[in-house]
């Protein structure tokens, strides 16, 4: 199984698309009404590899602490979420670019074989989230009798 990552124009279009809505829900863009608050999502980078004996997940969400995640798993789905917020007030300080993303981010994976929950682990370290999830032992192969 291979997780291919979206292709660098597509990301360009939507960035594009996100800077329009931003815009459209400004308040300053609707004077006369009161201004909607919007939380912010953001995605961080994943890879989803496998073992003869385990998957692993590394979710890559830098300015985070541990207690910022959850990590929930219901049969085959694994759920990953969290929040980051980045203090922005600086005094004298404008920002003129900002690319650094803050908010709610949920990412959710099907694994394609059960797995063994009681020894799932998860770490983080350096900005990586780590989950590693050991596969569940095949079932055994039974023959059936036909009467």
């Amino acid at each position: 199984m291979k997780i291919m990552k979206a292709n660098p124009a597509f990301a360009a279009v939507r960035s594009d698309f996100d800077r329009v809505f931003d815009r459209f829900f400004e308040p300053s863009f609707w004077p006369l009404t009161t201004p909607r608050t919007f939380e912010n999502m953001w995605e961080p980078v994943l890879d989803f590899s496998e073992t003869e004996k385990e998957y692993f997940v590394r979710l890559e969400a830098p300015g985070m602490t541990r207690d910022d995640f959850d990590v929930d798993i219901d049969g085959n789905l694994l759920t990953l979420s969290g929040k980051r917020e980045f203090h922005k007030e600086e005094k004298g300080e404008d920002y003129l670019w900002q690319e650094r993303q803050e908010g709610r981010f949920l990412r959710t994976l099907r694994l394609p074989s059960g797995i063994q929950e009681p020894r799932i682990e998860a770490t983080y370290t350096d900005g990586v989230l780590v989950v590693k999830l050991p596969k569940a032992e095949p079932a055994t192969k039974t023959k059936v009798a036909i009467k």
